[in-house]
């Protein structure tokens, strides 16, 4: 059947959503489904953010023992990842919910992203396009709703997305006034303040799809890689911050809330992936709760929890926020390249090389981020 004409198909059934899969006989115990808001599909609390993923035969256990939500976007890995995602997912997308996310700026630009990723993905539609990393009301145009809603028109779509990294309260409240969106993808973790976690359940009682992203507060305690981002001596930063449990016990704290459909988390190995397993069968216990207290110690003066307290910019125009999200995917995920790619895509006015300059930074973290300090080393690694 020619893509055309399945998808045809598939507007004549009205859209019809079908039963969701029932989880393969090999599911790992414990396994736990949540309805995706008012979508109608059921996915795992446990989704496989696939940014990071370079090995498809991960990808590949992931679904076998029934994780049921992968997520990828047209930028990752260069356009890659999607290609990958495909090929490890090849034959198993009736079992799956597959999400993709689109930079564009514009109605044009968005859809050939759109038939990219589904070219790229070996199939012909996705259960949810995003527009990615909207972080203002004004970064939702009429242009990119016009494009979601032809998308969806024409069946290479079903449900409608947006992501954020930071503002999250202004941005779930700004998403659920333009009443056009099934689900966010947004960030949340331990580290962030309480009313981002209510923000969330607010979305979510309305009938909002919730996943969460930067589930690990940048990823620190997974440094295992032993090359030179760190300084001289790697292991220090790696000592410092990676305490066993801790990712574990972050996960446990994002699905506690019930608001949280699912928590894509970027998984690059097998034991990755049976920890993350465990959180969705075990409570967070009394001793994880203070090793997650005192790893907001640890990270309070590196890590931008991306509450929007300062805007995401600073007076000269530096993009405090996204430049401090770009370090951390240097600093905690080992990922250079993508970090250098994200920084070398913002405005040239708006990355910090020129912090240098100033005598001091108008930005004051109320969380204690050492601002100044973190943008110098931004523009000093990544420019």
């Amino acid at each position: 059947m020619s893509h055309a004409s399945s998808r045809r198909a598939f507007l004549a059934a009205g859209l019809a959503l079908p039963a969701p899969a029932a989880a393969p006989a090999s599911a790992a115990p414990g396994l736990e489904f949540r309805p995706l808001g008012k979508t109608g599909l059921k996915v795992t609390s446990l989704g496989f953010g696939c940014m990071l993923a370079s090995d498809a035969i991960v990808l590949e256990r992931a679904a076998d023992i029934g994780i049921n939500y992968f997520d990828t976007a047209r930028i990752y890995q260069g356009g890659n990842n999607e290609r990958m995602v495909g090929a490890a997912l090849k034959g198993k997308r009736h079992q799956v919910v597959l999400s993709s996310k689109t930079m564009a700026s514009g109605k044009e630009d968005a859809l050939r992203d759109l038939d990219t990723s589904l070219r790229e993905l070996g199939t012909d539609y996705l259960d949810i396009w995003y527009l990615h990393s909207k972080n203002e009301p004004d970064a939702i145009t009429d242009d990119l709703l016009e494009a979601q809603r032809a998308a969806r028109q024409a069946g290479k779509i079903r449900f409608r997305g947006v992501t954020f990294h930071f503002n999250m309260p202004q941005m779930l409240e700004h998403t659920l006034k333009l009443g056009c969106f099934d689900v966010a993808l947004a960030s949340y973790n331990f580290t962030m303040q309480p009313d981002v976690g209510q923000a969330i359940a607010a979305a979510r009682k309305q009938g909002l799809g919730v996943v969460a992203m930067k589930v690990m507060a940048g990823g620190y305690a997974r440094i295992r890689r032993g090359d030179r981002l760190y300084g001289q001596d790697p292991g220090q930063l790696t000592g410092r911050l990676e305490q066993p449990g801790a990712m574990l016990a972050a996960l446990k704290w994002t699905l506690r809330n019930r608001a949280v459909d699912s928590a894509i988390i970027g998984m690059t190995s097998f034991d990755e992936l049976d920890e993350n397993l465990r959180a969705m069968s075990e409570p967070l216990r009394p001793q994880e709760e203070k090793l997650l207290a005192e790893r907001r110690a640890a990270l309070a003066p590196l890590y931008c929890r991306m509450c929007g307290a300062c805007g995401g910019v600073c007076e000269k125009g530096v993009r405090v926020a996204d430049s401090l999200r770009c370090l951390t995917y240097a600093e905690g995920y080992g990922q250079f390249a993508l970090a250098r790619d994200a920084y070398l895509s913002l405005p040239a006015g708006a990355r910090p090389e020129r912090c240098g300059d100033c005598g001091r930074c108008s930005v004051a973290c109320p969380n204690g981020v050492q601002v100044r300090e973190r943008l110098l080393r931004a523009g000093s690694l990544l420019a």
